[in-house]
C-alpha cells in the first residue's frame, strides 16, 4: 500500500555504492519515500551508519546492507544470488558504485579495476537481476555516468589499459561505457516493461578518490570544497529516475538535473555499443543473448 507521504511504499530498490556520496543520499531519498532498500558497499561500518540514518527517518520501508567489492565478478554473482533469495521482484536497480584509481590496479581476477568496477559490475549485476526486474510491474534501471564520458574512447585492443594508463583515461572510458551499455540495454528491452536510463550527477563531492594515496585524497578534498556541489544535488536525479511517475515509460535517455541532456556522438554509436556488449558478456561469462532468453 502507498500513501501520499510515502508513494514508494512496497517498492523494492537495490543501490550499489549506497553508503557514501550520491549513493547514500539517493538511498535516503528513496527511503524517505517509503521504498524497501538493499544497499551494497564495501565498508560495513558505513553500511551500519547508513541503516541507522534510514531508521531515523521513520519511513515504512525496510533496509538491509550487503558487503561486497563489486570489482570482482565472484562478488557480483554472490550479491545477485542473495538478492534473488531475498526478493522475488525488484522495482528499481541503481548502478552507482564507482572508483577513480590514480595508479593502474588489477583485480585478483586479472581485470583493470576501474573498468571492472565502473562498467562491468553495472553490466553483470543488471543481467543477473533482469528476471527480478521483469517480475515487477515496471522495473527501472538507473546507471550513474558522468560528463567525463565526453573525453572517453574505447580501444578494444587495449580495454584494460595495459598501455598508456592514466586515471582520467580509465575513468572517462568507463563512463562512456556506462552510456553505451544503457542505450544498448534500452534497445534490447524494447517491448518489455523495464526501462533503462543513465544520468550525470555533475561535479559533486563524493568519496571517489578515497582509494588513492594521501596526496590525491587531500587534492580531491580541496577541489570538492572549492568547486563541488553537495552530493544530494546529484542524488536528486537518481531518486527522480528511479521512482517518479513523470518518467514512467521513459527509456534510453541521459539525464542531468531531472532533464534529458546532450551526450557525445560516440556514446550513441550503435555498433560500438553492440561490440562493447559482446566483449563485456565474454568477460563476465554470460551469454550475449541473455536478455532475449530471459524476456521471451
Amino acid at each position: 500500500m502507498t500513501d501520499q507521504q510515502h508513494p514508494l511504499a512496497g517498492r523494492r530498490c537495490l543501490i550499489t555504492g549506497g553508503t557514501g556520496g550520491i549513493g547514500l543520499h539517493a538511498a535516503l531519498g528513496l527511503a524517505e519515500l517509503g521504498a524497501d532498500l538493499i544497499l551494497i558497499g564495501r565498508n560495513k561500518d558505513r553500511g551500519e551508519r547508513t541503516l541507522a540514518a534510514i531508521r531515523r527517518l521513520g519511513a515504512p520501508g525496510h533496509a538491509r546492507f550487503m558487503s561486497a567489492d563489486l570489482s570482482l565478478r565472484t562478488n557480483v554473482e554472490r550479491i545477485a544470488r542473495e538478492v534473488c533469495e531475498h526478493w522475488e521482484a525488484l522495482d528499481m536497480l541503481v548502478n552507482n558504485a564507482g572508483g577513480f584509481y590514480f595508479r593502474r590496479e588489477t583485480t585478483e581476477e586479472g581485470l583493470e579495476r576501474t573498468f571492472a568496477l565502473n562498467h562491468l559490475s553495472y553490466f553483470h549485476l543488471t543481467l543477473l537481476l533482469i528476471d527480478r526486474l521483469a517480475a515487477a510491474p515496471a522495473g527501472r534501471i538507473v546507471s550513474v555516468s558522468s560528463g567525463a564520458h565526453w573525453n572517453g574512447s574505447l580501444d578494444f585492443n587495449n580495454l584494460q589499459l595495459a598501455r598508456g594508463y592514466s586515471a582520467w583515461r580509465a575513468y572517462s572510458q568507463s563512463k562512456l561505457a556506462n552510456l553505451l551499455f544503457t542505450f544498448e540495454l534500452a534497445r534490447r528491452l524494447e517491448g518489455s516493461q523495464i526501462t533503462a536510463n543513465a544520468m550525470n550527477p555533475g561535479f559533486v563531492a563524493t568519496n571517489l578518490a578515497k582509494d588513492n594515496g594521501w596526496v590525491v585524497r587531500i587534492g580531491a578534498s580541496l577541489m570538492y570544497a572549492l568547486f563541488a556541489r553537495p552530493p544530494e544535488t546529484g542524488a536528486d536525479t537518481i531518486v527522480y529516475l528511479a521512482g517518479d511517475p513523470q518518467v514512467a515509460g521513459v527509456s534510453g535517455e541521459y539525464f542531468q538535473a531531472r532533464n534529458p541532456t546532450r551526450c557525445s556522438r560516440r556514446s550513441r554509436d550503435p555498433e560500438l555499443a553492440r561490440r562493447l556488449w559482446q566483449v563485456s558478456a565474454e568477460l563476465v561469462g554470460v551469454p550475449e543473448d541473455t536478455l532475449a532468453t530471459l524476456l521471451q
